[in-house]
């Protein structure tokens, strides 16, 4: 691989003895790996059905290495969300955060969404997760990855961080910022970072973590803790900007994050900075099995804690409310998930308790979408077949793994199959995939177009 000079001039003035190592690790082949999903399958559950050969991540409890050949993303197990694939150190940040049931958490630049799902695993559904993405385009992958994961209380949002701290302040118990870098350390994994190196100017990319960071203080509660990290090496990006953060406020400390296998420290001394950012952890592709990461961690001391708005509940629809619980008394055989119901045009959803007013903010989805209604009949959305383990349907079509039905209905084919007529949850090995409408002698597909898998 073709490194640009004058990224490797830096690099050898910063490592100095370590450097032809760190140079070597560019030859060598990266890591994969997949991170289980917690919400849908234990971690044990997982191991006895796993069809990959894995090796444990040392610094997250569900974080798995893979061989590059095994195709994770192509078998069934995926398209039923027990998993995600991820960079191995990427899975740091969402695992030091330690997301805890009932939390209010902020995912503050979430796109695609691994450390969303991550963190919506440690919540457990329970608590607020409020996922947002400036970038219009990417927050389309982040709401198909909450659905995909079956995530029931999170609100996406396509937002900056300024409009969202109006109505968010000290509303939050903790803050994650992967904040937008220079990428340096996924040169290994993707050649085009390489490539565009210099593109994204450091001290440009300094201004926006800054920012970002500004706000996030005003929506972190008294006592919260703030998790930062970036994909690179610059140590103005990282350790620099953390210690821009902790002058302009004083009223943060740097938490000690354990150090695991592969974690190396915070260099405090590139910048000339306090030994507190030595609690900061780096990733180095020559120390770690996965690629370059930065993790900070920082609890606020004092706020004076505003208490926030209650979310305004909307007179709701009583006519399409109960379209969607007869729906639920036919198709259900577990009392549905609690939440307030709500209408938005013709979609009702189960949104979150406690959440502060969000007129005015971009909101693209707010909990869990039950479905939607058409010429007064209810639909069922695909997020709630993805939001509830087998056992909570009525009408079930479990197929097994290796057989051929499966990948047609992947596909999107109708399946010429005997049922009961009407709502059918598709599921494989016991985890739902999706909906089908069974007629007679065969189950339409009710499987996403959009999701679909070809060839």
């Amino acid at each position: 691989m073709k490194l640009p000079q004058k990224f490797l001039n830096r690099m050898k003035e910063l490592l100095q003895d370590e450097y032809e190592d760190f140079l070597k690790s560019y030859d060598e082949e990266r890591y994969y790996g997949l991170r289980v999903n917690t919400l849908k399958i234990s971690v044990e559950d997982f191991a006895k059905i796993s069809p990959f050969e894995l090796e444990p991540v040392p610094w997250t409890k569900d974080g798995f290495y893979y061989k590059e050949g095994d195709a994770p993303g192509k078998h069934p197990y995926y398209h039923a969300g027990l998993y995600y694939i991820q960079e191995p150190s990427a899975m740091a940040p969402g695992a030091i955060i330690e997301a805890k049931p009932g939390e209010k958490i902020l995912d503050l630049c979430a796109a695609p969404g691994g450390k969303t799902v991550q963190i919506a695993a440690g919540l457990n559904g329970q608590g607020v997760l409020v996922t947002n993405d400036i970038n219009t385009s990417r927050v389309k992958a982040l709401v198909k990855n909450i659905e995909l994961y079956g995530i029931r209380n999170a609100v996406v949002t396509n937002e900056t961080p300024q409009h969202l701290a109006d109505k968010f302040v000290g509303y939050f118990d903790k803050i994650l910022v992967d904040a937008p870098c220079s990428g340096e350390g996924m040169m290994r994994k993707d050649e085009h970072a390489a490539k565009s190196w210099g593109k994204f100017d450091i001290q440009t990319c300094c201004i926006m973590q800054r920012d970002i960071l500004r706000y996030a203080d005003r929506m972190l509660r008294d006592g919260g803790v703030l998790c930062y990290s970036t994909c690179t090496f610059s140590p103005e990006e990282n350790e620099g900007s953390i210690e821009w953060f902790l002058d302009k406020y004083p009223n943060y400390e740097v938490l000690d994050i354990e150090k695991m296998e592969g974690m190396d420290r915070g260099q405090p001394h590139w910048i000339n900075a306090g030994d507190d950012l030595s609690k900061c952890v780096r990733f180095w592709p020559h120390k770690a099995k996965g690629e370059g990461h930065f993790v900070a961690l920082l609890q606020k001391k004092e706020l004076l804690k505003p208490v926030p708005t209650k979310y305004m509940v909307q007179a709701v629809d009583k006519k399409v409310k109960k379209l969607w619980e007869d729906f639920a008394q036919e198709n259900l055989a577990h009392i549905p998930p609690e939440g307030i119901v709500q209408v938005y045009g013709s979609n009702i959803y189960l949104i979150p308790e406690d959440l502060p007013d969000m007129r005015g903010l971009n909101v693209v989805r707010t909990g869990l979408q039950l479905g939607s209604v058409e010429k007064d009949r209810f639909e069922p959305s695909q997020a709630l077949a993805m939001a509830l383990p087998m056992q909570h349907f009525k009408n079930i079509l479990n197929l097994d793994v290796q057989s051929q039905e499966v990948f047609k209905y992947l596909k999107g084919e109708t399946l010429m199959i005997e049922g009961k007529k009407g709502w059918t949850a598709v599921c494989v090995d016991g985890y739902p995939l999706g909906w089908g409408k069974q007629g007679d002698g065969m189950l339409k597909n009710g499987y996403p177009k959009a999701w679909r898998k070809m060839g």
